[in-house]
């Protein structure tokens, strides 16, 4: 289970660098965070319950700040 974080970290990191070269630098900014939460994680060693909470609540956090983004700060087009 702790080599799928560090997998998780490889596609975050792979992300960030295209929103890079994209100029969209919040955005690599902020796959570059995930990848370093993703690598360090993936090192811990910690039991395969814990990394599963763990990534239910990646989810978690991840949906509810995109659902936000979407609905309040894009906008709906009327």
């Amino acid at each position: 289970m702790a080599r799928m974080y560090r997998v998780l970290g490889f596609f975050t990191l792979t992300i960030g660098l295209m929103a890079f070269a994209g100029n969209h630098i919040e955005m690599a900014l902020l796959f570059f965070l995930q990848t370093a939460f993703f690598v360090i994680f993936g090192y811990l060693k910690f039991t395969e319950r814990t990394y599963i909470l763990l990534f239910w609540g990646y989810m978690i956090v991840a949906f509810t700040g995109f659902s936000y983004w979407t609905i309040f700060q894009m906008g709906l087009p009327l």
